[in-house]
């Protein structure tokens, strides 16, 4: 007697046969990580949970538990589709200076867009804080692509020679990011655009020699 294995079973239909078990589904993917960015913005990531998720995705739970092991997974995953869909709708600006240029990416969509992305990345550092292991993932998904962006300005700006081509633009580039994060996590402040350019006219600028003319 053959044994026959689950896999091969076969059904039937017309004049057609289909083997069970269909390859893994993932067109809903996008949909569901915007159900956690929104969760995630609402309630912080000790609040959230993946239940919560697939109520807002009105999908199984054990369906997003086949694609993502963990709460961690799901919420990088979300954050780091939220950042790369930002940074694919983006147009590099090119005014003909660095202040110019800095100044023109700073444009969110609106005040509330801009409220979640805080709480969003409010949530991410929180998780990363908590898992350092993480922060090499997180970093190269969410933090690189934005920063490989300020790159070419930068390199833009060496090119023109409105800069030097070796200042420690790495160090440079990470002063924003961290007062973002304190003015989030620490102050319990919104950001918005003037402390934004605050900070480009007052620390970016100066640590590359140009003075702001404003």
């Amino acid at each position: 007697m053959t044994l026959v294995e689950p896999a091969d079973i076969l059904e039937v239909k017309g004049t057609e046969t289909h083997k069970l078990g269909r390859k893994r589904d993932h067109t809903r993917d996008p949909e569901i990580l915007a159900c956690a960015v929104e969760v995630l913005s609402e309630v912080g990531y000790d609040g959230m949970t993946v239940e919560m998720v697939a109520t807002r995705a009105k999908a199984g739970k054990a369906t997003l538990y086949r694609r993502w092991a963990s709460k961690e997974d799901l919420v990088i995953d979300a954050v780091a589709c939220l950042k790369r869909e930002d940074i694919e709708r983006m147009v590099l600006p090119d005014t003909g200076t660095l202040r110019g240029d800095l100044v023109a990416m700073i444009r969110p969509h609106s005040i509330e867009d801009n409220d979640k992305n805080v709480r969003v990345m409010a949530g991410l550092m929180s998780l990363v804080t908590r898992n350092p292991e993480l922060g090499d993932s997180v970093f190269a998904a969410v933090m690189e692509p934005r920063m490989a962006i300020t790159r070419q300005l930068f390199q833009r700006a060496i090119d023109r020679g409105e800069i030097a081509a070796d200042l420690d633009l790495e160090t440079i580039m990470a002063v924003s990011p961290a007062m973002v994060s304190h003015r989030t996590l620490m102050l319990k402040k919104p950001v918005d655009r003037p402390f934004l350019i605050r900070i480009i006219d007052n620390l970016i600028l100066p640590a590359v020699g140009i003075e702001p003319s404003v």
